[in-house]
This record gives structure tokens, sequence and C-alpha cells, in this order.
């Protein structure tokens, strides 16, 4: 059983999103301008390993809408991105994004389920 251990909320308006979130749920945003993406605290983390303290939490990030992400986008763990989308593709899933490296941290990608609906893989660097 593989686990959601991230989330994306895309925005029209990066600025008035992180203003929305941080005003009504207190949520940290912390901007990565070289990823034109803002990284969004929900819940306590590990300093060593930047991980939620919290059982079960997770958290997330803010990026502009795009194609490739009209609506929340929430992120599974795998072992391997390319292996999960091989077996997404078998499913009558669609690649959106192919395996997409972010250096030092991991590689992440995005695929549509049967039903339409966009999702993310993460594999740990």
């Amino acid at each position: 059983m593989r686990s959601v251990v991230h989330f994306e909320i895309p925005a029209d308006d990066v600025a008035r999103a992180k203003e929305f979130y941080g005003s009504v749920f207190g949520w940290q945003v912390q901007d990565m301008p070289d990823m034109d993406y803002t990284i969004v605290q929900t819940t306590e983390v590990d300093e060593a390993t930047q991980m939620p303290t919290a059982a079960g939490a997770i958290n997330g990030g803010l990026l502009r809408r795009s194609a490739e992400t009209p609506s929340p986008v929430l992120t599974i763990d795998v072992e391997s991105v390319d292996r999960a989308l091989e077996q997404v593709e078998a499913a009558g899933g669609k690649v959106v994004r192919p395996r997409s490296e972010i250096p030092g941290m991991g590689a992440f990608a995005y695929f549509t389920d049967p039903e339409g609906n966009t999702l993310g893989l993460w594999e740990n660097a």
C-alpha cells in the first residue's frame, strides 16, 4: 500500500493564494523562486528530515495553474516513478508529465486516472 505524501494547490494568482491559506489556516509558505514553486507547511516538521512530525500529516505546495495541474493534486510515494507510470498506463491511466528530476531530492511525475483526475507520483532520491 502506497501513501499520499504531498499535495499541490494550483492558483491563478499565487500571491493571493499564499495570503488566503496563510491567513485562514495559519500555513507557513516559503518561495522557491528557482523552481517557480511555493512550499506549504501545514504541520511541524523534523528539522533534519523536513518530514512532518505528526503521524499521517502531509505538507504541500502552491504553483501556477496549468494544463498539467488544473485542480489540486495528491501525490503518492512510490519506489519507482518509471515503474508506476508503466502500471498507470497498463491500467488505463495516462501520463501527463513524465519523470522529472529534482536534484538531490528525488523525481516526480503527473498522471490522470481513468476518471480524468490528475495525481502525482514521488520517488525519493
